[in-house]
C-alpha cells in the first residue's frame, strides 16, 4: 500500500463504495465509522476500522491526531435528525460545537467540521475520488423513456430541486401534473419518496440534485438501488438525476430493477 487516506464513513453503500475503490488503487484506508450509521461490511475493504458513537466529537478528532492522517474523505450520510434525538448521548465538544454553529443544515454542519479539520492541517479530499466512473451520465439510462408530460415534470421539479438545494433545503423533489407532492428536508431522500409517492399514487416523477455550486468533499447526492426499491415501493415513474454530479452505485441493478417495474432513469 501507498497514500493512507482516511474515511469518514457514514450510513448506506457510499463508504463501501469507495473504499472499494480506494483498495484497487493500491490506497490503505482508515475508517473512522459511526455506530448508529455504517455499515459492519465496511470492515472488509479498509486496513484500521475504529467504532465511535455519533455524539463523540471529541474522540472523532482524537483518532485523526492518533493516526496522524493528512488526507481524509467524506463519505455517507450522517443523518442531522441525530441531533434532536434524546438518546444520542452527547460529547462536551459536540455540544459546544452545536451551541456556536450558526445553523443546523447539513451544508453548514459539514462546512465547519471541513473548517477544523484544516485547522488541524488535515485535507479534506473530493468524496468523488476514485468514483469519477460512477457518476450519473446525461441522458435517458432505462429502456422505458419518460412521456411527454413526464418531462415537463422533470423540468417543473427540477427548477424547484435547485431552488431547494439552493437554500441547503433538500435536495429531491417529488412532483405530479405539476404540483409539488414532497420536498427533502432532515428525513432523507427515501422518505421524501415514500411520502410524495403516497400522495401522488401512481406515476410520481422523482428529481434528485447537486447544490449550486456543489461541493464536492461532502453530502454529494447519492443513488443505489435501494433508491430504486423505493420508487417501486411508492409506485413511482421516473427518476430523474443531476448528470455529473450523483453517484450511481450499482448502475446495472439498478436499471435493471427500473427496467422490471417499468420506471425511466433519466441524467438532466
Amino acid at each position: 500500500m501507498s497514500e493512507r487516506i482516511g474515511l469518514i464513513a457514514g450510513n448506506g453503500q457510499f463508504p463501501v463504495l469507495f473504499a472499494k475503490s480506494a483498495l484497487s488503487c493500491a490506497r490503505e484506508v482508515v475508517a473512522i465509522a459511526v455506530r448508529e450509521e455504517t455499515t459492519p461490511e465496511l470492515e472488509k475493504y479498509v486496513q484500521k476500522t475504529y467504532w465511535i458513537g455519533v455524539g463523540e466529537l471529541k474522540e472523532f478528532f482524537r483518532i485523526l491526531k492518533k493516526e496522524g492522517l493528512k488526507k481524509v474523505v467524506m463519505a455517507g450520510q450522517i443523518r442531522p435528525a441525530h441531533i434532536f434525538d434524546e438518546n444520542i448521548s452527547m460529547d462536551g465538544d459536540l455540544k459546544r460545537f452545536l451551541k456556536k454553529a450558526k445553523d443546523k443544515r447539513a451544508g453548514s454542519l459539514l462546512g465547519e467540521i471541513a473548517a477544523m479539520l484544516r485547522k488541524m492541517g488535515i485535507r479534506l479530499l473530493d468524496s468523488t475520488t476514485f468514483l469519477k466512473g460512477h457518476l450519473t451520465p446525461r441522458g435517458i439510462l432505462t429502456n422505458l423513456k419518460p412521456a411527454p408530460s413526464q418531462w415537463q415534470d422533470i423540468r417543473f421539479g427540477a427548477s424547484i430541486a435547485r431552488r431547494l438545494a439552493r437554500l441547503d433545503v433538500g435536495q429531491t423533489v417529488v412532483v405530479k401534473d405539476k404540483a409539488v407532492l414532497a420536498v427533502e428536508a432532515i428525513e432523507g431522500t427515501d422518505e421524501t419518496i415514500r411520502r410524495g409517492g403516497a400522495l401522488a399514487g401512481a406515476g410520481a416523477v422523482v428529481v434528485k440534485v447537486s447544490r449550486p455550486r456543489q461541493d464536492m468533499r461532502f453530502d454529494v447526492p447519492f443513488v443505489g438501488p435501494g433508491t430504486i426499491d423505493s420508487l417501486v415501493a411508492a409506485s413511482c415513474a421516473v427518476l430523474a438525476m443531476q448528470a455529473g454530479k450523483t453517484i450511481l452505485f450499482e448502475k446495472d441493478a439498478c436499471l435493471k430493477i427500473a427496467d422490471e417495474n417499468n420506471i425511466s432513469l433519466v441524467g438532466i
